[in-house]
């Protein structure tokens, strides 16, 4: 853990400490507050020299821009002001706290212009002593003491025995005395009395101290109907005895309402306790006397002594600071004592601190020795400095040398015990500050210049004048928060009246100091005014100041100078009431334009406000001048706002002209992914209105809107947490500021349109405009919605708000609770839940029998944004569908009531939330108006995407992550509600009455037309989803529609599911083309199907695509039916070798499940698995579905089969089982029979001869002799085509038939001669072919008589050839 360590003096500084902790320290560690900054960097460099922070910072601008570069989304514009509004508050709230320029050292650094304009306070008015007190004054015997109470108005004054008080602002106001005693009055204070011990009208007490009692008499205020307090004093019967005791000083706690009081006799402090009733050793009131010892503890009166006499040391001054329960009191000999107050009315001595100790510290600081600080002068007067204004600063002190020193008081226990959050007692104090008087030049010299002359910067303490003793003597001082200082100096020494010193922080060049490196030390603006008599008391007539409750923010008074009433201080002397006003920015920029000094002296003028103050708080106050802020003191003593033309038109021009320009920061856009419009600062101009907003809302922004309190009789109340009356002034200034900026919208850059962005004459600078357009734009729309926020709260607040709270949900009556104005304003959230209070105040009035319309319409007129125009047709529709449930849905006037209403939710379907659309259709489904809710819920769906962005996603298969997925969603929440109105239409069943079917039916007719007819294609599809979902396939094959096969197609190229019900819809309607191409596609798919199934929907394609069409030609009907068909055969082909490979032995059993989960799905290329297998007639079938035609494959191939067949037959020959030749003729039976005879794959010529070898070489005499043959005329081969075959064979004399074996192909050749002759005879063609042919024939036949036939043979040929000649004659 780490500590800061502060500046270290030149000289040891005895009982000082690292750091002074305070009961309201920050964590450890956390010294260095981070500086206030009144205007932003980039203005301060653009328009003047460097203006830095209080602390060393990062330039303004290096922030902006990073902010840019992590905030590039798109905010709303009420979104960007509002966090421009809440980055001006927390800048506001970050204003130095007074330990960081009241800090160790010296200083003399005075303002004091002869202009009035830059004076820090302004005499008010001059309130005379009425006469009635100097008639008593007259009167008086033995003396006379006046004083204030200035929070309530009152002086006081006593007058021997009596006490008169009187309202010093009302003319000849009544005397309140107090003449119930007969002693001598010595003392007078008011002080708050301890809870409890009164009854509640009494607020206030008086404790009056004469010279033998001290009386408690109750005060109670309350405002009078002339204006001002009225005050009345009750007796309250409590007074205690203090003989012997010379009573001057009483002071009061008032957080815990505890009385002291010292006398001029002694330096002990007393304490009068008090309570409402007597107890046991406890009277109910009593005194006790926390510094007295021994015999004086009970005899105050002073013993008799011998010798010398030394002066008695008495308590001049009395303070208490509540925030740190200490009490200080200050003695004639300028020693000043701490006491820690404690429980039970204890009180310690921690601290006593002579004068010598005080000098002693002040010795060690720099350029501190001066004759104004030496044993000579006197500490005349003491004043707190509470935890909440610093946190290390305790005490000032005033000396009779008009020097004010500044305290601290710490402990190393009170520094841990921070930590803790505990509160330790001091036990050191040391001095921190001495600020000196005035320069001697300033009042004897009084000139423009002598400001100049008066600044000191930090660290150059050696310009400090110590030496002036324009303050001396001070006869009386006080200080009131936040530094404001009061100090009265004979005006002469022959005089009795004084001169008054006034003199208040700069807190503009605090905030905003002219160099970082060089800050002035606790700058003060100061003035002189003669009183003309002799000062007798001052008070504050305003509450105590405070901006914020923190040390940081503590001493703000820019932020609240709109916010906040000015303080007021009232000085009583002994011929009246001096009022003086604190003098704000806002006035003293008012006073330049007042005094004027032409026009060279208002530009001089200007500069030097901005040279001090920057040129964004120089915007922000001017445009508060100019909506009228600024004030002025009358001629006849009233405070008034300055409504001046002049100096309003003044104002105005200031804010245009000094406003400043958008800065663009070019080179600090490091990438393309940030906007160039947010590398650009804005100007000044919108800093200062984003300041003069700020200011204005402050007090609301993040406070809550409503307070709950419960009452014995009335149960919950409800009331506003800001009155209505803020709220009110509020708007009324918000107003004005909207007002200024309309009218003046063409002379302001950035809110005079498209026309500015012509005069740009670089890219930077359109950029720039475009900027600064965006930025004050979406000030324009927050000052928009901050006047309609609060004249909806109005609203709000004047109906039954508790009623209409308790009508709210538990959840949203819980985010109501936490709404703030902030959220209210500006989110989103806000608005949903204003726009349910809108809805609860219309429910609540309708409920009263009030007209919605007219209820409506006043809420939109008075905040529109809440209550729009569609938020009153929304009403007008919720009343006609509620007037409809009572007239009966079953009734005409029903009826109209149900279709009016829907005709005005549909009107405004774009501004119906999902809760009004829900209470909408649930409404309408209950009143059987069932059209009218699906109606309204696809209305609802359509408004909310007009884009149809959800059906381009759906098309688009629904891709994840896409922006277009939540456009979807939002038409699925309608859709949902039309599903449940399905639902409902579903589980009625139709009745009859009369033979004839109810309403019901026809109303369920009513709802399906509606869907059925609905353009709506995201909907059509949704709905088709929902009843698949439910497992009713068959509604969507009866939907007639034109989506439903969009819907199905998108659909079967994802799931086999739909595209099965894509062809059956297809059947359905007839559309069979359409079919077969759906079941083709299914066979081709990727989809996990079987290669059964595959076959199964290539089949039904074929069937399909034989049918006829209407709309298809017929030759793509024949395309189509040839590409099934190819399909279908290699399919077939597949399903043939799978089936052998799971059956061939050859095969592994561990292989088999691999090669059927490859061929039983997807259809392949299957001539590898054929090929190697030696699958030879399923090659075959693939060269023709390939249509392979090359004769030397389909011959070798045919010539593999045969001798692969005889083969296998050979091996698995058995008694029973088939000859060879005859599993060759089985197969080439089935191969012929496939292969529809095909000259290219059935070649007769290749095969014949093969076939006839065959059987002479492997199967000779086995079976029948014409085997070959009549196994290809049963298959339907020629006869022509056979002969011609065997007549080549024959004649060309090839092995092995050769010789004597050319008998077999001569008798193969009689063979097919006589069956050709016998079929060609009965039948009506011609005899073989013709007789051309017979020709050939019957020379055939002689050439086989003459080759050797054997006698069978020769015989049959020669009779053949006989009747073969016969016919040719």
């Amino acid at each position: 853990m780490s500590v800061a360590i502060p500046q270290t003096p030149q000289h040891p500084l005895p009982g000082g400490y690292l750091t002074t902790p305070s009961n309201n320290s920050p964590q450890l560690g956390h010294i260095v507050q981070s500086g206030f900054t009144a205007s932003t960097a980039g203005s301060s460099q653009q328009h003047g020299p460097q203006q830095g922070p209080v602390l060393a910072q990062k330039p303004k601008q290096d922030s902006q821009v990073t902010a840019g570069k992590t905030q590039t989304e798109d905010l709303k514009p009420v979104e960007r002001a509002s966090r421009t509004i809440n980055d001006a508050l927390v800048r506001e709230a970050q204003y130095p706290e007074l330990d960081s320029y009241v800090s160790q050292g010296v200083s003399s650094d005075y303002d004091i212009s002869s202009q009035l304009a830059w004076a820090p306070f302004q005499r008010v008015k001059l309130y005379d002593i009425p006469e009635k007190i100097f008639d008593q004054y007259n009167r008086a015997q033995m003396s006379t003491s006046m004083g204030l109470f200035a929070d309530l108005n009152h002086a006081w004054v006593s007058i021997d025995s009596a006490l008169y008080l009187w309202d010093y602002t009302q003319p000849d106001p009544p005397l309140v005395g107090f003449e119930e005693q007969q002693k001598q009055i010595t003392a007078v204070e008011l002080v708050t009395p301890r809870a409890g011990v009164f009854i509640p009208s009494i607020t206030r007490l008086l404790v009056v101290a004469t010279s033998s009692e001290i009386h408690l008499v109750g005060l109670a205020s309350q405002p009078a109907s002339t204006g001002g307090q009225s005050v009345a004093l009750y007796s309250t019967g409590m007074q205690i005895s203090i003989r012997g005791i010379d009573v001057s000083i009483i002071a009061g706690s008032a957080l815990t309402g505890r009385v002291f009081f010292a006398g001029k006799d002694s330096d002990d402090v007393y304490e009068v306790t008090y309570q409402q009733e007597e107890r046991w050793f406890q009277n109910r009131c009593a005194k006790i006397n926390h510094t007295g010892k021994g015999l004086n503890t009970f005899t105050p009166v002073p013993l008799l002594s011998f010798g010398a006499k030394t002066p008695q040391e008495y308590v001049v001054d009395m303070v208490i600071d509540d925030t740190r329960s200490l009490l200080y009191t200050l003695s004639s000999r300028s020693t000043i004592r701490v006491f820690q107050m404690t429980a039970n009315n204890g009180l310690s001595l921690v601290i006593t601190r002579p004068l010598g100790a005080t000098l002693r510290d002040i010795s060690h600081m720099s350029n501190a020795l001066s004759e104004l600080l030496s044993v000579k002068m006197s500490i005349i007067s003491i004043d707190p400095i509470t935890s909440r204004e610093a946190s290390k600063m305790h005490l000032m002190a005033t000396t009779s040398t008009g020097c004010r020193i500044f305290m601290s008081a710490t402990s190393a226990s009170s520094f841990y015990s921070s930590m803790a959050g505990t509160h330790g007692a001091p036990n050191s104090m040391q001095v921190q500050h001495v600020k000196y008087p005035p320069s001697e030049s300033v009042r004897s010299t009084p000139g423009p210049q002598q400001s100049s002359s008066q600044l000191t910067p930090y660290g150059n303490n050696e310009n400090t004048n110590n030496s002036s003793r324009l303050l001396s003597p001070t006869r009386k001082a006080q200080r009131f928060a936040p530094g404001y200082f009061f100090c009265f100096v004979p005006r002469d020494a022959q005089s009795p009246a004084d001169t008054l010193f006034l003199s208040a922080p700069d807190f503009g060049r605090i905030a905003r100091p002219q160099d970082a490196s060089r800050s002035s030390k606790y700058p003060e603006l100061g003035m002189w005014f003669g009183i003309g008599a002799r000062a007798e008391a001052v008070g504050s007539m305003t509450a105590p100041f405070g901006a914020t409750s923190s040390p940081q923010g503590f001493a703000n008074e820019l932020a609240v100078q709109y916010d906040k009433a000015a303080s007021e201080i009232a000085v009583l002397t002994n011929s009246g009431v001096h009022t003086f006003k604190r003098r704000r920015l806002v006035d003293m920029f008012a006073s330049i334009f007042r005094i004027g000094g032409g026009d060279e002296g208002l530009e001089a003028e200007m500069k030097k406000f901005i040279r001090r103050y920057g040129r964004g708080e120089t915007a922000s106050t001017a445009l508060a001048v100019a909506c009228g802020h600024g004030l002025e003191v009358t001629s006849d003593a009233r405070v008034a706002k300055i409504t001046d033309p002049e100096v309003l038109e003044f104002a105005r021009k200031a804010f245009i002209e000094y406003g400043g320009k958008p800065q663009f920061y070019e080179n600090n856009v490091l990438d393309q992914s940030v906007p160039a419009i947010d590398m650009v600062h804005p100007s000044p101009r919108h800093e200062g209105l984003s300041l003069f907003v700020a200011r204005l809302v402050r007090s609301i922004w993040k406070a809550p809107i409503m307070q709950e309190g419960m009452s014995p009789t009335a149960g919950l109340v409800i009331c506003p947490a800001v009155p209505i009356s803020k709220l009110q002034s509020i708007s009324q200034d918000l107003l004005k500021l909207k007002e200024f900026l309309h009218t003046n919208r063409n002379f302001i850059d950035g809110l005079s349109g498209p026309d500015a962005l012509q005069r740009a004459s670089t890219k930077q600078e359109e950029i720039s405009l475009q900027a600064e357009h965006r930025a004050l734009h979406s000030q324009v729309v927050l000052i928009d919605k901050i006047i309609e926020g609060i004249a909806f709260i109005q609203v709000l607040f004047d109906e039954r708000i508790e009623e209409i709270i308790i009508s709210l949900s538990p959840e949203t009556r819980q985010q109501v609770r936490s709404l703030t104005y902030e959220g209210l304003f500006s989110s989103s959230h806000g608005k949903d839940l204003a726009k349910e209070l809108v809805k609860a105040i219309v429910n609540r009035n309708i409920a009263n029998g009030s007209n919605v319309e007219t209820v409506a319409e006043a809420l939109r007129r008075r905040c529109g944004s809440f209550c729009s125009a569609d938020d009153v047709i929304i009403f007008k529709a919720q009343e006609q569908l509620k007037r409809a449930s009572e007239a009966g849905s079953d009734s005409e006037l029903g009826r109209n009531l149900l279709n009016e209403s829907l005709r005005l939710f549909t009107q405004v379907a774009g501004s119906l939330t999902m809760e009004q659309l829900q209470w909408a259709a649930r409404s309408f489904t209950g009143l059987q108006f069932y059209a009218g809710a699906i109606q309204l819920a696809l209305t609802v769906a359509h408004e909310s995407d007009r884009g149809n962005k959800a059906l381009s996603w759906i098309e688009d298969n629904r891709p994840d992550q896409d922006p277009r997925a939540a456009a979807f969603e939002a038409r699925k929440r309608c859709y949902d509600l039309i599903h449940n109105v399905i639902t409902t239409l579903d589980t009625k069943p139709p009745d009859m009455a009369d033979g004839q079917y109810s309403s019901l039916v026809r109303r369920r007719e009513e709802a399906y037309k509606v869907i059925d007819t609905s353009e709506d294609e995201a909907f059509q599809t949704d709905l088709y989803d929902w009843y698949l979902l439910q497992k009713k396939k068959d509604k969507i094959l009866d939907i007639q529609s034109p989506y439903i096969v969009n819907y199905l197609q998108r659909r079967a190229n994802l799931d086999r599911d739909f595209a099965d019900l894509l062809w059956r819809y297809h059947s359905r309607i007839g559309n069979n083309h359409q079919a077969a191409e759906v079941q083709l596609s299914l066979a081709r798919s990727e989809f996990p199907l079987s290669l059964d199934e595959r076959i199964e929907y290539l089949g039904r394609a074929k069937a399909n695509a034989s049918m006829p069409s209407p709309g298809i030609p017929r030759q793509t009907r024949y395309q189509l039916s040839r590409e099934v068909a190819d399909l279908l055969d290699i399919a077939n082909i597949q399903s043939d070798i799978l089936q052998r490979l799971m059956n061939d032995g050859r095969v592994n059993v561990e292989r088999r499940p691999a090669i059927a989960k490859e061929l039983n799905g997807q259809l392949l290329p299957m001539n590898v698995y054929a090929d190697q297998a030696g699958y030879f007639d399923l090659c075959i079938l693939i060269y023709q579905v390939a249509d392979h035609r090359n004769p030397a494959d389909i011959r070798a191939t045919w010539q593999n089969l045969l001798g692969r067949t005889h083969e296998e037959t050979v091996q698995r020959s058995t008694d029973q089982g088939p000859q060879p030749y005859e599993a060759v003729i089985e197969k080439v039976r089935s191969l012929g029979t496939r292969l529809n005879l095909s000259e290219t794959m059935f070649p007769v010529s290749d095969l014949l001869p093969m076939l006839e070898r065959y059987a002479f070489e492997f199967q000779n005499s086995v079976g029948p002799e014409s085997w070959v043959i009549d196994t290809l005329i049963d298959i339907g081969v020629p006869y022509e085509t056979i002969f011609a075959v065997l007549e080549s064979m024959f004649y060309n004399d090839e092995a092995p038939f050769q010789g004597r074996n050319r008998r077999y192909i001569a008798a193969d050749i009689v063979h097919v001669v006589r069956l050709w002759f016998q079929e060609s005879s009965r039948g009506k063609v011609r005899v073989l072919g013709g007789e051309e042919s017979a020709a050939a024939v019957s020379q055939c036949l002689l050439m086989l008589q003459q080759s050797g036939l054997d006698a069978r043979k020769g015989e049959e040929c020669r009779e053949l050839r006989f009747r073969i000649e016969q016919l040719l004659r």
